[in-house]
């Protein structure tokens, strides 16, 4: 069995399509679809059900799905085991990431990688929406959130609290709030489907109802808005932390609650060998993120 016809299907899985998979591939819709036909007749059953507007797994492919990623995982560790020594890391590592973190934090740490190992490729997705690693063959997920039991490995690289936020404008304008019952007369900008903000008080969970003039479906709207003096925001540390220190976001703390604590995670499947170029950029992200950690809550 060819392993590169193994790597096509979980590429077609992941995209959803012949033809998408094709592009990402840099070949031709007629190429992928005559390989897939190659591998099913290998395998003796058909691992697609395929009409002109959609796709989708038999029960032949989700059986195996998990088996083809073994198999690329074993063609992949025995890759790594003889071509990252003094070559430095090799292969291609597939990331993904929220989109601002992405921008300001992954992208210069894979860069700096690239720069030190000639033989790396990187494919890296930014999304703020959930996506099915194994399903997509990501190799390492950079995940904001509190973590919950899973059939993966996460490890958490970094403190995240939220934060409040607002613009130098919208402060001299209309002042900040002392106490979480004060967010109530100031605009509130929101992300959607989320009307309420959740803090801690005296240890216990503590919810505010929120509302603004703007909300929007991504944490870059949000952001921008609040640097508009639209009004107060709620974001995670390392969103604005560039912000900042630019000047261009001021904190704002409240004096009966606390921020509720999240973390930034690396997340992968359980796998018996973790490639080279996976713990070096998870070792590369931790680095990264340590050198600017967040400020201790203020009295």
């Amino acid at each position: 069995m060819d392993i590169a016809d193994v790597d096509l299907f979980r590429a077609i899985v992941s995209a959803g399509s012949l033809s998408a998979a094709a592009r990402h591939l840099h070949t031709t819709p007629m190429l992928v679809s005559r390989r897939l036909a190659g591998l099913e007749a290998e395998l003796g059953a058909r691992l697609f059900h395929r009409t002109t507007r959609s796709l989708s797994l038999t029960p032949e492919g989700e059986a195996f799905l998990p088996h083809a990623a073994a198999l690329i995982e074993a063609r992949d560790c025995a890759l790594d085991s003889v071509a990252s020594g003094a070559s430095g890391l090799a292969g291609v590592l597939k990331i993904t990431a929220p989109n601002v973190i992405g921008h300001s934090v992954v992208v210069p740490v894979v860069a700096e990688l690239i720069a030190g190992n000639p033989a790396l490729r990187v494919d890296l997705t930014l999304s703020d929406g959930f996506l099915d690693i194994a399903t997509a063959g990501i190799d390492v997920a950079v995940r904001v959130a509190v973590m919950k039991p899973s059939d993966m490995i996460a490890t958490r690289v970094a403190d995240n609290p939220f934060t409040l936020c607002a613009s130098p404008a919208y402060i001299a304008r209309s002042g900040v709030p002392a106490t979480s019952q004060d967010l109530a007369g100031h605009p509130c900008i929101r992300l959607h489907a989320l009307d309420t903000w959740s803090f801690l008080r005296d240890g216990e969970a503590h919810r505010v109802r929120i509302a603004g003039p703007l909300a929007a479906n991504t944490v870059d709207a949000v952001r921008a808005a609040c640097m508009a003096g639209v009004g107060i925001a709620m974001l995670t540390y390392w969103d604005v932390h560039d912000q900042f220190e630019s000047g261009e976001l001021t904190r704002i703390v409240l004096a009966d609650v606390e921020p509720v604590e999240v973390g930034i995670w690396a997340v992968f499947l359980a796998r018996t060998h973790m490639p080279a170029r996976v713990r070096a950029f998870i070792d590369a992200l931790r680095d990264k993120l340590q050198t600017r950690a967040p400020p201790a809550p203020e009295a």
